[in-house]
């Protein structure tokens, strides 16, 4: 079959993320062409499952008629300016939206924080580095950090600018630019699936599920702030991605985690930075960001992805007026936060978002989300089956599958042997798209997908994983 012009075109000039481009180069790339709700479409016209929500971004699915609209309303009037010197009305209207739902009236830790203060920028990585600059400047400012560090957790991600780099623990990813970032420290991460604490033998459900310990993930963050404290000094934040760790190979927390770990943070003085860069929007929780559900309000809720539903761009990090006053000043003092982006705040992207906000607070979106998190659970049941399933974990509306040599040894498969990545392949020739991490199988569509089409994604997933790992029983 002769190759399409665009593949070509792509594969001529284009350097794609994450990617071996030897590999890139081998076959024919799809090309999406145009996509209606969680369905996709290539050049060939073949149709296609979106099962990562377009790289963990589209909340509402493709085509939305009414982030359509509203995107079309903006662009009659205005499509971006500056938000050095100048303010706009949507940009305005949701840092009000955003306040609104970061501060719920019930159900967060009493004396918690309120986020008042929205910084707009334009993807997670920089969301993240503002957190990182304004915990740094507000601990040096308040006098809370000597010499301001940062805690994060062993497989953490928080993008890819240097500073979130810095703040990452993924050796994979991040190892090469070791002389290029600053120095932060790390605590084990709550992976039950292989934690060496876990004393239960494998079983056929969830790790957290059957887990046999003393909680000794949530010990070893108390021994690293004790002796960090005993350097005489506290750290300025501790970052967490709350719910699950996307990267590291979406690592879902067990219950009461991330509460007992933020009160360790806080008993020491520190501040917490919550990564909701993947999980806001209700998409790995019952609450709109994950960080509720366990009860806790952190000083810094970092949002970006699902922000605009999956169109545009769009990045805002929320703080309290405690941290928004230590930049006041007289001009001449500079006390400015000097951060920014050409594209801060723009019109396109607030409508977008705007748009979003207003369908995650419908009834109908309450309703999908729940449904879609049901349908997942119920159809996952049937890859239990297959001896190379070594664990199945689900937070709210995003499920993953580890695979293994054998789940009764969990041995896993080396990463040379790319065994994610070869069931991904065989999916899309089944017509579901998503992508690995590592050997972890990504399941997280859009909110809008129904059961036949959950039940297809895994129909095509255990039939994939049977087809591509069998001959490496």
């Amino acid at each position: 079959m002769k190759k399409q012009p665009l593949a070509s075109l792509d594969q001529r000039h284009l350097w794609h993320p994450f990617t071996q481009m030897r590999d890139w180069l081998k076959g024919e790339p799809i090309v999406i062409q145009r996509g209606k709700g969680a369905l996709l479409w290539d050049q060939r016209g073949r149709e296609y499952i979106d099962a990562n929500s377009s790289i963990w971004t589209n909340l509402h699915g493709h085509n939305h008629p009414k982030i359509n609209a509203a995107i079309r309303r903006q662009l009659a009037r205005v499509a971006h300016t500056s938000a050095l010197g100048l303010a706009n009305e949507p940009s305005a209207l949701l840092g009000q939206a955003l306040v609104k739902l970061a501060n719920p009236r019930a159900g967060l830790t009493k004396g918690h924080p309120r986020l008042s203060k929205v910084f707009y920028s334009d993807d997670g990585s920089t969301a993240v580095e503002v957190a990182l600059k304004l915990a740094y400047e507000f601990a040096r400012r308040t006098g809370r950090a000597r010499k301001p560090r940062f805690l994060s957790v062993d497989g953490a991600y928080h993008g890819d600018t240097i500073g979130a780099v810095s703040a990452g623990q993924i050796d994979l990813f991040h190892k090469t630019y070791t002389g290029m970032l600053f120095k932060t420290d790390k605590v084990m991460s709550p992976y039950c699936y292989r934690c060496p604490f876990n004393k239960a033998k494998p079983e056929r459900s969830d790790a957290r599920d059957t887990r046999n310990c003393n909680s000794e993930c949530v010990d070893k963050v108390e021994q690293r702030f004790a002796a960090r404290k005993k350097r005489g000094s506290n750290y300025a934040a501790m970052l967490l991605e709350p719910g699950l760790q996307g990267p590291a190979g979406m690592i879902a927390q067990p219950k009461g985690w991330i509460g007992r770990v933020a009160q360790i943070a806080r008993g020491h003085g520190t501040q917490l930075i919550a990564d909701e860069v993947m999980t806001g929007f209700g998409r790995a929780a019952n609450r709109l960001f994950t960080s509720h559900d366990a009860t806790v309000q952190p000083d810094y809720l970092c949002l970006a992805k699902g922000l605009s539903g999956g169109y545009l761009p769009m990045a805002a990090t929320l703080t309290t007026q405690e941290v928004f006053n230590a930049f006041l000043g007289d001009y001449s003092e500079f006390k400015t936060f000097f951060h920014g982006h050409s594209y801060t705040g723009n019109q396109l992207g607030s409508a977008a978002s705007l748009a979003s906000v207003g369908l995650l607070q419908s009834k109908a979106t309450s309703a999908n989300r729940k449904k879609l998190a049901t349908n997942l659970q119920s159809e996952a049941i049937r890859l239990w089956t297959l001896p190379q399933v070594g664990d199945i974990r689900q937070a709210g509306c995003v499920l993953a599958v580890e695979l293994v040599r054998d789940w009764q040894t969990r041995e896993p498969f080396i990463l040379a042997e790319q065994a994610g990545i070869r069931v991904c392949n065989a999916l899309a020739k089944r017509g579901v798209l998503t992508r690995p991490i590592g050997n972890v199988i990504v399941v997280m569509p859009p909110y809008c997908t129904t059961q036949r089409q959950v039940k297809k994604i895994f129909a095509a997933l255990h039939d994939s994983i049977e087809e591509s790992l069998t001959q490496n029983l």
